[in-house]
């Protein structure tokens, strides 16, 4: 009950604050109450919890004002943002529905990366706002106290982008060290982080690239673009990336992107890039809804050469919709500023394009959409028309187009349902010429018994004119008239039959499509499908195609609840009929299936039989596949499945394999061909297999028949696996393995371990006279508790150059990397640093003599994480280099500085 009442209560109120739903989830009393003219719901108890949206709020008590549609939070609450992420916990908050805005003094706010303190804090969507602010991004690592933190006047944070603090204060482990004006500090976006790059390039010299970010009052994000290059003429370039949110109170969205960058060395002046975009409405009269409109004008410049012909080009595209009841309306505007194109358009101009589309007309069974379009066009010139060709890769005229369908429905008798149908499109020329497209259709379909039905449909088609445009002309044929016949019918219980034919009165006899029939067959034991289409004009089969299946898995067996065909006489009730078949072989399946073209002839024809045991997962299946043109068999094949299910722990066997055997044609350069494969698994643990690949007639070039392998071990996907195979290229003319190979892996996992090995030794074989180890890999990590962990990759290969017993043998051994890291820190708390080795290397033999010594060269790393911040040292002992970066919040690590053979470089600095 006093949920219903709350619930209750509210809907009145809630349903008009700007589509936001505020639902109570929890709450023990409900009052209401008249306070000067305004009405007020009082929501008290223990936990009072209300969603608004997505949103969460909590406290004891909540007024709502239903007149101004806001909601106080009396006390201490807290008020969940699912949006932003963000939690603000404080006393009075006040959340005003209609602005999607909280307000409230002493607050709390956190999310992922942020913890703001202010006096006085107003959130507003996109942004927040606080007076006598503190904030920090350490609140997350639970230290006491924090690294850095701010303390400013006034704040402004952009969730996901920026903060800025007013008149702020820098303290380090809570002690003031620094006063600043303004900070902006980066949050989650990369592309709007302040940018930093120097370098230095055999042709432009010294290059310095800044990208600076700034805020423009509450609503606008911007970053200020500077380029310099040495040896440009000019050196220097400028330009501006920003977005405005609502900046005007028509304006919804503003984005603009201006850079002018120094031309390559060689020439002078600036390239320009412009992209600006403007997305907004305008309130109309009567409308429907606000005029939507959008404005977006673009030029690319940086990066082309003076020849590419969009050099110097300036696109403009304006479009704007308008919804009224009893029509829409959209203007549209796509020009482009510059020298005048050489080449076809791709996108045609609208210079302008204005569209009227009335709403659809309905009447009982008739309904009728019309739709007008007129403007003036540029586009590329339709290579049909010499009037327009002759005007260059494009013309420029004017264009009005003109849409309508109609359609009418209707039962002229008992059964029958008639269909008509007419569209048209017509567009006419500011030149003279104009097209047409016209279609008047009609369709009568009779149904017979219920499950027969007759269609005969007329349609009369017309096609004409030439446009200027290329982007609109015609193709096809200009005149036709088909008349069809389609009969679906069931002939018999569980019988299908198809037939249909189209005639085109203006087409010659010989031009005439085919006659189609089809049929199917869905009763046990048989299953049938085919079709075939006649050339009634030739009299000749001009394709077929059929497909059948003879099996009943239940034949025999009398099952009740189907009826037999025909109608039951009123009263009498339809006796049952026996589901299945008097097929003679249950557990037997034989299909067939084959296809004829007129033009190529008959396709290949498919014979297949499958015998299935008492235990479904037992199966066999015989295959042959016969070339019917030639005439030869093009493959032959078994497969088959066979489980042992008496026990299924302790038989649990299962037997499956395939194999196909190709024979020679006159088309193939050799002789037949056997593929196959066979494995024997238990318990679904350990499997035994063998695959094999084998020309049974080699040619006399080629040094074997093939692949034959033997494989042993347990089934992929468990956390311990191992697998030892052996074989490689097998000759049967010779009888025997030329290049054989054993080769084995094993792969464990643990929590906090991993292991992976594996190694492949060659053995003697007919071309092959040596065992030898050829490769073999480690790849395995180990966790040592919380604190250390091991981990590494090493990789060794054997290759042989040369004739045996000449042949010279190299070694490689590659370590990439071996790491050990170990965790620095109080116990029971994270690691605050990260002390690592690894060493990262490779070494190489020639018949056992190392090539190129070197020492090794191990890297050693320190990492501090501050979690908020985190410094990174690197020392690589073998090269002497000895490099020093930082990393802070939303930042990828930035190198400070880089030591090499005592020369320092200081990358902010130095190229």
């Amino acid at each position: 009950m006093r949920a219903a009442l709350l619930g209750l209560g509210l809907l009145a109120g809630l349903g008009a604050a700007e589509a936001r739903t505020v639902r109570i989830v929890s709450a023990d009393t409900l009052e209401l109450r008249q306070v000067d003219g305004q009405e007020l719901v009082i929501i008290s108890g223990e936990a009072v919890e209300l969603r608004v949206d997505d949103d969460v709020v909590r406290a004891r008590r909540v007024e709502f004002n239903r007149t101004r549609r806001v909601l106080t939070l009396v006390g201490a609450a807290s008020y969940r943002s699912a949006r932003d992420s963000q939690d603000l916990r404080g006393e009075n908050l006040v959340v005003e529905l209609g602005q999607e805005q909280v307000t409230g003094e002493d607050v709390l706010i956190s999310d992922s990366q942020l913890e703001i303190r202010g006096q006085e804090v107003e959130r507003i969507p996109g942004q927040l706002r606080a007076a006598g602010g503190y904030f920090t991004t350490c609140a997350r690592c639970g230290r006491t106290p924090n690294d850095f933190a701010f303390r400013a006047e006034r704040l402004i944070v952009y969730p996901g982008d920026r903060l800025v603090a007013y008149r702020a204060q820098l303290l380090l482990a809570d002690v003031p060290v620094l006063f600043l004006p303004v900070l902006v500090l980066p949050l989650n976006d990369r592309e709007r982080q302040p940018r930093l790059e120097i370098g230095q390039d055999a042709v432009d010299g010294y290059t310095v690239q800044a990208d600076l970010p700034f805020s423009v009052g509450s609503s606008t994000l911007g970053t200020t673009l500077l380029r310099y290059y040495q040896n440009r003429d000019p050196s220097v370039g400028l330009g501006v990336s920003l977005r405005s949110f609502a900046p005007l109170p028509l304006v919804d969205r503003l984005n603009l992107y201006a850079l002018a960058n120094p031309r390559p060395v060689g020439s002078s002046g600036y390239d320009l890039d412009l992209e600006f975009g403007v997305r907004g409405r305008l309130p109309l009269d009567l409308a429907l809804r606000d005029l939507d409109y959008t404005l977006n004008v673009s030029r690319s410049e940086v990066g082309r050469s003076d020849t590419d012909p969009q050099r110097g080009v300036t696109n403009v595209t304006f479009g704007a919709k308008a919804d009224y009841p009893l029509f829409t309306a959209d203007f549209n505007y796509v020009n482009r500023f510059g020298p005048e194109p050489t080449t076809p358009l791709s996108t045609p101009l609208k210079l302008p394009e204005v569209t009227v589309d009335p709403k659809v007309y309905t009447s009982g069974n008739l309904s009728a959409d019309f739709r007008v379009t007129a403007g003036r066009y540029t586009g590329a010139s339709n290579p049909l028309s010499r009037s327009a060709s002759a005007q260059g890769p494009n013309v420029t005229t004017e264009r009005l187009e003109e849409q309508h369908a109609l359609s009418y429905t209707a039962r002229p008798w008992q059964d029958a349902d008639l269909s008509l149908k007419n569209t048209f499109t017509g567009r006419y020329y500011g030149t003279g010429a104009r097209t047409v497209q016209l279609t008047l259709g009609a369709t009568l379909t009779q149904r017979f018994n219920t499950t027969n039905t007759l269609s005969v449909s007329g349609a009369y088609n017309r096609t004409e004119g030439t446009s200027p445009f290329a982007f609109d002309a015609l193709g096809g044929r200009l005149l036709s008239a088909p008349l069809g016949v389609t009969l679906s019918a069931v002939p018999a219980r569980d019988v299908t039959f198809g037939a249909s034919y189209s005639r085109d009165l203006f087409l010659s006899p010989e031009q005439q499509g085919p006659l189609n029939f089809t049929l199917r067959v869905n009763r046990r034991p048989l299953t049938l499908d085919a079709s075939s289409s006649v050339n009634l004009y030739t009299r000749q089969l001009e394709s077929a195609s059929f497909t059948a299946t003879l099996s009943d898995p239940d034949a025999g067996q009398v099952t009740a609840g189907a009826a037999a065909s025909g109608t039951a006489t009123s009263g009498t009730v339809a006796p049952a009929r026996p589901r299945s078949s008097a097929w003679p072989a249950p557990n037997l399946a034989l299909s067939a299936s084959g296809s004829y073209a007129r033009q190529t002839g008959p396709g290949p024809l498919t014979l297949r039989a499958t015998v299935t045991g008492d235990v479904r997962t037992n199966t066999f299946s015989a295959y042959l596949i016969h070339n019917v043109r030639t005439p030869d068999v093009n493959e032959i094949g078994v497969s088959y499945t066979l489980a042992r299910t008496r026990d299924t722990v302790l038989n649990a066997l299962t037997l499956s394999g395939s194999e196909r055997l190709l024979p020679r044609t006159t088309d193939q350069g050799s002789g037949a061909q056997l593929i196959g494969d066979a494995s024997l698994t238990w318990r679904g643990a350990y499997r035994l297999s063998t695959a094999h690949s084998l020309l049974l007639n080699r040619p006399a070039s080629a040094p074997d028949s093939g692949t034959l392998t033997f494989s042993v071990g347990t089934v992929q996907g468990s956390a311990t696996n191992w697998n030892v195979t052996y074989g490689g290229p097998y000759d049967l003319v010779r009888g025997g393995f030329t290049r054989p190979a054993l080769s084995g892996s094993v792969n464990a996992t643990r929590p906090g371990q991993n292991l992976a090995l594996s190694a492949a030794l060659n053995t003697p074989g007919l071309d092959q006279p040596r065992t030898e180890l050829s490769r073999a890999s480690l790849d395995a990590s180990w966790l040592f508790g919380t604190r250390a962990a091991l981990a590494g990759r090493a990789a060794y290969t054997r290759t042989r150059s040369g004739t045996f017993p000449d042949d010279r043998a190299t070694d490689t051994l590659t370590l990439d990397p071996v790491r050990l890291s170990v965790g620095i820190g109080r116990s029971g708390q994270a690691p605050g640093a990260y002390l690592s080795g690894s060493l990262r290397q490779t070494f190489t033999w020639l018949d056992g003599v190392r090539q190129n010594p070197a020492p090794l060269s191990p890297v050693i790393g320190l990492t501090i994480d501050r979690c908020c911040w985190a410094l990174q040292a690197e020392a690589d002992l073998g090269l002497r280099r000895y490099r020093l970066a930082v990393g802070l919040p939303g930042q990828t690590f930035y190198p400070l500085f880089d030591l090499t053979d005592g020369n320092v470089r200081v990358p902010l600095v130095s190229p």
